[in-house]
């Protein structure tokens, strides 16, 4: 049974003291493959150090977080779109190439200080998108109509992407998946005794959802309250295994597929 963990933060530095350990027990759990989004621009060195440690396992994205995004976006993402266009360019070296641009979004959660920014930086990012054919990974919180608003301008030129970490309602769902080529990246909330999501999830074609860990952060029941990894993938497949009343064989079949379609990889 493989398994494809569609986000995860193994270049932070709470894996500095035993990523191979934490690589070890991924594929031992049976998770073969992990798609690493960045978050600024150090985080695109330390990302490229693991998916070039591990290849074939770990896969890069690169953008910047919308938390991450201050009054030097515009610089930021200069530089960080002059290494998405040379990586995809470089026909030289194959072993490391981006597989989406990500982690990108909105988050007015905590503040909206810099709001009009991280609209600004959120389109130029999804315009790198239809640009290069990769999908978005795409973070929203507090965000989804700013969200939906910018999406359907370029709605018929993207070619796809996952809305990472959905919680919400079945109705927020639907809005999302009209998107056709988008899938929602489910994870430990899932998981959560207070969380609604094993009552939406019914709702939603399975073939419109990957797996997804946010490691080191929302570790799922029965890890819940410590470090998050790859390998506690396996918690959300079996509870969604449970929420569409199917064998965890066939949630791991349909999801890896997904990934797969989506990624491209």
């Amino acid at each position: 049974m493989k398994m494809i963990d569609t986000h995860a933060h193994l270049d932070g530095e709470e894996f500095n003291e035993d990523l191979s350990e934490v690589v070890e027990r991924a594929l031992k759990a049976g998770v073969n493959k992990v798609c690493l989004p960045a978050i600024n621009l150090s985080s695109v060195t330390t990302i490229e150090a693991v998916c070039r440690r591990y290849p074939d396992f770990a896969y890069p994205m690169i953008g910047l977080h919308p938390e991450e995004v201050k009054e030097d976006w515009e610089e930021v993402l200069a530089v960080m779109r002059g290494k998405l266009l040379e990586n995809l360019t470089n026909t030289t070296d194959r072993t490391f190439k981006y597989i989406a641009v990500g982690e990108v979004g909105l988050d007015f959660y905590w503040s909206k200080t810099y709001r009009q920014e991280q609209l600004s930086a959120f389109e130029e990012q999804v315009k790198w998108s239809v640009e290069t054919r990769l999908p978005l990974s795409i973070h929203c919180r507090k965000a989804q109509n700013e969200m939906v608003h910018i999406l359907k301008r370029y709605a018929k030129e993207l070619p796809g992407g996952v809305f990472h970490c959905f919680t919400g309602n079945e109705k927020e769902a639907a809005e999302l998946l009209n998107f056709e080529r988008f899938v929602l990246g489910i994870g430990g909330v899932l998981t959560f005794k207070k969380s609604h999501l094993p009552e939406v999830l019914p709702q939603i074609p399975i073939e419109r959802i990957v797996l997804e860990t946010d490691s080191p952060y929302m570790a799922p029941v029965p890890m819940r309250g410590k470090r998050n990894e790859s390998a506690y993938v396996r918690y959300i497949l079996q509870k969604m295994a449970e929420c569409y009343d199917i064998s965890e064989e066939e949630v791991a079949r349909i999801t890896t597929a997904n990934a797969l379609r989506i990624f491209n990889i």
